[in-house]
């Protein structure tokens, strides 16, 4: 049965995936109208978004020990049911803390609509065809982000914030429909009575619980000088290298997290890029209304559209790479796509690297097209060669890995940027002003200009020099502001450059195993 509704099933997956993924960037744009009507400071409300990334991050490790505990139907379904029920309260609530406490709920809901809902496909889509339907489910998990923006703005300056959340909840019931009525678990794969590893995940939650804390807060806090920083720094270290001991040792028979998959060379390079694509995905989301919002003066409309076409460029070149792929024997080698995807991201990096304050929506929208081009030829191939040589019953531990290195690596990614904007905002606003000076004709000539035109329209002299210095003020902060966004999109361009070593260690394999799901 489940072969024969299995793009039925599809659609319930990949719907469910999208929500979750769209509600880590749509509720982003209705944070402040959240605070406002919430009485909550601009740090208070940014829980709202810390919450669910943090019990996201702690349950995706353990996916594939919850389906395998209460069986893969009955956890997708339920997990499904949890998102729904948390969306609806996160929109009814009417305090922070409510909020907060809801969205930690739907954070670990939505843990399983990426993991196991993508491991699931991989078991239940015969391997001639698992090129396109990786392509159309990855489509919608790199897409929804871009998305996101664009529709929270709409629904917030249209609605409520509340909406945001309500609008899950008829996408929400009918995936549930869906995958609680056509999806079956093969014999044998719910282990009911298994021992549970109670060390590992208390280890694991602990240790990723403060690993997502320090990077989420980190920067507000300023990071190492902060007590609160420093000790959670420690308990991760110590938490992290401890569940690693655990995890692997012989006398854990049951752990909750089966490191050993990652001896495959090519699950373990697959993760390591996707953590420089988790950088570069979510870090260039971050950073890029920034700067168009506060340098370019974009409205969040403005914005959303901006991104709007390299969304559709992604959605086309993963369709693309879908179609090359499909099949046992893909028309391409996977490594020359992602070498390619990573080329052409590489070029729209470099482009955005080189904006000024006078670029516009045309200059924008060109590189974030030739970016979202360049997506979609590195998620699908790499999805491909990740899962190709393992067998089917380590895809939903292989899934909840990538997926935690793609989300990790989102984190370091804002963590990281936030800083470095910070930093080299005060570098290149230090190296400009210190041209400023009476030593400098062309400052001179150009102040005294300023000074002339203020005075010929009817100001006094020492209201003209004031005025004067405060144009040049702007005008250095524009451009001390532009040099550093400049200088994070060179960054992510050097990140990526650095990881494509990696390409070269993922194994090509002649022989995809077969789906799981005979029946």
């Amino acid at each position: 049965m489940v072969r024969r509704y299995r793009w039925v099933i599809l659609l319930g997956l990949i719907t469910a995936a999208i929500m979750e993924v769209l509600d880590t960037t749509i509720v982003n744009v209705a944070l402040p109208t959240m605070a406002g009507n919430l009485g909550a400071t601009a740090q208070e409300i940014g829980w709202v978004s810390t919450g669910y990334i943090l019990s996201n991050v702690v349950v995706l490790p353990m996916t594939a020990f919850l389906a395998a505990r209460f069986g893969r139907r009955n956890y997708l379904s339920a997990s499904i049911l949890i998102f729904i029920v948390a969306s609806f309260f996160c929109g009814t609530s009417t305090s922070l803390g409510a909020v907060v406490f809801w969205r930690i709920v739907q954070g670990a809901g939505g843990a399983a609509l990426l993991s196991t809902a993508q491991a699931t496909l991989r078991q239940i889509f015969p391997a001639e065809e698992q090129g396109i339907v990786q392509a159309i489910f990855l489509m919608g998990i790199i897409v929804a982000p871009t998305l996101g923006p664009t529709l929270g703005g709409f629904i917030t300056d249209n609605y409520t914030w509340n909406w945001c959340f309500f609008i899950n909840v008829p996408i929400g019931i009918a995936s549930f429909f869906l995958v609680s009525t056509f999806l079956q678990d093969p014999p044998g794969m719910r282990q009911a009575n298994a021992v549970v590893d109670w060390w590992g995940i208390g280890l694991l939650a602990v240790g990723l619980g403060s690993l997502q804390y320090i990077l989420e807060e980190g920067q507000q806090d300023d990071w190492f000088q902060d007590a609160m920083i420093c000790k959670l720094a420690v308990i991760s270290a110590v938490s992290l290298v401890s569940l690693l001991w655990w995890q692997l040792t012989p006398k854990n028979e049951h752990p909750v997290v089966n490191l050993r998959v990652l001896k495959n060379p090519s699950l373990s390079s697959a993760i390591f890029l996707f953590v420089a694509l988790g950088f570069g995905l979510y870090g260039g989301i971050y950073i890029f209304p920034l700067f168009t919002q506060s340098i370019l003066r974009f409205t969040p409309t403005e914005t959303g559209l901006a991104l709007l076409p390299g969304g559709l460029a992604t959605a086309f070149s993963a369709i693309i790479c879908g179609r090359l792929l499909n099949g046992p024997k893909a028309l391409i080698d996977p490594r020359i796509l992602i070498v390619i995807g990573m080329s052409i991201f590489i070029l729209s990096m470099w482009q955005l690297g080189h904006l000024t304050p006078q670029s516009g929506q045309d200059d924008t929208r060109i590189a974030l097209i030739i970016r979202g081009f360049g997506l979609g030829f590195l998620f699908t191939p790499i999805n491909q060669v990740a899962y190709a040589s393992l067998k089917p019953s380590e895809a939903q531990q292989a899934s909840g890995l990538i997926n935690l290195a793609r989300q990790l690596g989102g984190s370091f990614g804002i963590a990281i940027l936030g800083t470095y904007l910070t930093e080299h905002t005060a570098f290149h606003r230090a190296n400009l002003v210190s041209h400023l000076t009476a030593t400098n004709p062309i400052f001179n000539q150009r102040f005294q200009a300023t000074v002339n035109a203020m005075t010929a329209r009817g100001y006094s002299g020492p209201t003209a020099q004031k005025a004067a210095y405060g144009i040049f003020n702007q005008i250095v902060t524009a451009q001390s502001l532009t040099q550093s966004y400049d200088d994070a999109f060179l960054f992510i361009l050097i990140v990526f450059a650095a990881v494509v070593p990696a390409v070269f260690i993922l194994r090509r394999s002649k022989a995809p195993p077969a789906s799981l799901d005979a029946h």
